[in-house]
C-alpha cells in the first residue's frame, strides 16, 4: 500500500532521514508500521535537530517538500497567492499516486488537502483532526472551512474522520478517536502520592498564550500567597519564555518556579510519576495529551474546560477543572490540598481510566481502519 500523508507538520532531514514533532511522529509510525511505501507532503527546513523531535521508522519513504505558508497579513497573503498553486499540485500528484490519503488537520495545508481531496472519491481516506471539534467554539475561519468539508459527505467520500470527543449530530464518517503516547510494557504500578511537604506542579507545553504558562505561574503564587507549600515546573520553550523569566524575577518566584526548557520523553515521564499535578489552563486544545500522560502517571490534571477535557476529566471526578478565574481556581486546587483522601481517589479513577488507551490499542484500530 502506498500511503500518503498531507500535513502542515515542519519537518527535517538529517544524514538522509526525516525528523518532525516527536508526539506526532511517534503516532505516524504506527500508521505506517504495515505500508510498503509512504508519500510525504510537507514543508521542510533545515533546522537542526532538536529533543522534542523523532526520526520517523520506514525505509520507503518519497518526501514532497513544500513551502509553508499563512494568511496573517497582507504581505503573508500575497507569498501563499503565490506559493499555493505548486503546493495544490504536488498535493494532487502525490494523492494521485497513493492507495491511502491521510489528512492532518487543522491546518492551511491541510485545508487544500481537504480540497484536492474531492477530486479523488473512490480512494480510501483518513483524516485526523487533531484540534477542538466543539461545533461551538469560536475559530479561524480556515478551522470552520476544514470542519465543514470533512463533514459534508457529499464533497468528502470515503473517509473517516478521527475526532477528539463525542459530538452531537455528527455526520456518518464521524469517527470518536484518542491519542495514545504509551505501550502495554511500559505500565508499572501507580500509586497517588501523598500531600506532605512540598506540593509539585507540573506544566508541559509550549511557552505560548494560547497554552497560558503564565497562568499556571500566577496560579501556584497565588497559592503560595494563601500559605501553600507549592512548587511549579514548567517544561517547553516558546515565544512567551521571556516574558515568563521576567515575571517570575520581579514577582521573587525564584524558588518555587523553575524553567526546564524542552525535554525528552524520558525527562517528562518521570516528572510525571514525581509531581502531585499536571497545570494546563489552556485556551483550546483536540486531545491534551500533557492530560493523558500525567493521569497515566498519577499526575492528577488541573486543567481548562476546552474540548474534551471534561470528558477526559469525568466533568471533575478524576481531576479538577478550571474555570480561568485566579481567585476561584486557586480556591479550588486548595481545597483538595486539604484532603489527602479526595485527591487520592481522583489519582486513581485518573489511572484507571487513562491506561486504557495504549499505543497497542491505538495500532489495533488504526490496522481497521486501514482495512476498510
Amino acid at each position: 500500500m502506498k500511503f500518503a500523508i498531507i500535513t502542515h507538520v515542519i519537518h527535517g532531514k538529517e544524514l538522509g532521514n526525516y525528523f518532525a514533532y516527536e508526539p506526532y511522529v511517534r503516532e505516524m509510525n504506527l500508521w505506517m508500521k504495515d505500508v510498503s511505501e509512504v508519500l510525504i507532503v510537507a514543508p521542510l527546513h533545515s533546522a537542526l535537530k532538536t529533543p522534542i523531535q523523532e526520526f520517523y521508522q520506514h525505509q520507503q519513504i518519497t518526501f514532497v517538500p513544500i513551502a509553508n505558508f499563512d494568511i496573517s497579513s497582507f504581505k503573508s497573503v500575497l507569498h501563499s497567492l503565490m506559493v499555493m498553486p505548486s503546493i495544490v499540485w504536488k498535493i494532487y500528484q502525490t494523492m494521485k499516486g497513493a492507495d491511502h490519503i491521510h489528512l492532518r488537520c487543522p491546518g492551511n495545508i491541510g485545508l487544500l488537502g481537504c480540497l484536492v481531496q474531492i477530486l479523488f472519491p473512490s480512494k480510501s481516506k483518513t483524516a485526523k483532526y487533531a484540534g477542538n471539534w466543539d461545533p461551538n467554539e469560536k475559530q479561524p475561519l480556515s478551522y470552520r472551512l476544514q470542519k465543514w468539508f470533512l463533514s459534508n459527505t457529499f464533497l468528502t467520500k470515503n473517509m473517516q474522520v478521527l475526532v477528539y470527543g463525542e459530538w452531537e449530530n455528527s455526520s456518518k464518517n464521524i469517527k470518536p478517536f484518542f491519542t495514545a503516547s504509551y505501550f502495554e510494557k511500559d505500565k508499572i504500578e501507580v500509586k497517588p502520592r501523598k500531600l506532605t511537604g512540598k506540593i509539585s506542579f507540573l506544566f508541559v507545553g509550549t511557552l505560548a498564550n494560547g497554552k497560558q504558562p503564565l497562568y499556571a505561574i500566577q496560579l501556584i503564587e497565588q497559592l503560595m500567597k494563601k500559605g501553600n507549600n507549592v512548587q511549579l515546573t514548567l517544561y517547553g520553550e516558546g515565544s512567551e519564555r521571556a516574558m515568563l523569566e521576567n515575571y517570575i524575577s520581579e514577582n521573587k518566584l525564584e524558588n518555587i518556579i523553575f524553567l526546564k526548557g524542552n525535554q525528552n520523553q524520558e525527562i517528562i515521564k518521570t516528572a510525571y510519576c514525581e509531581n502531585h499535578f499536571v497545570v494546563l489552563p489552556s485556551l483550546s486544545e483536540g486531545w491534551p495529551k500533557v492530560v493523558a500522560e500525567g493521569m497515566f502517571w498519577g499526575c492528577l490534571p488541573v486543567a481548562s474546560r476546552v474540548s474534551c477535557v471534561p470528558n477526559m476529566l469525568e466533568n471533575g471526578q478524576r481531576g479538577l477543572l478550571l474555570d480561568l478565574m485566579l481567585n476561584e481556581d486557586a480556591e479550588k486546587i486548595e481545597s483538595i490540598l486539604n484532603d489527602n483522601s479526595l485527591y487520592q481517589d481522583k489519582v486513581n479513577k485518573a489511572i484507571k481510566w487513562s491506561i486504557q488507551f495504549t499505543m497497542d490499542v491505538f495500532e489495533d484500530e488504526i490496522k481497521l481502519l486501514l482495512k476498510s
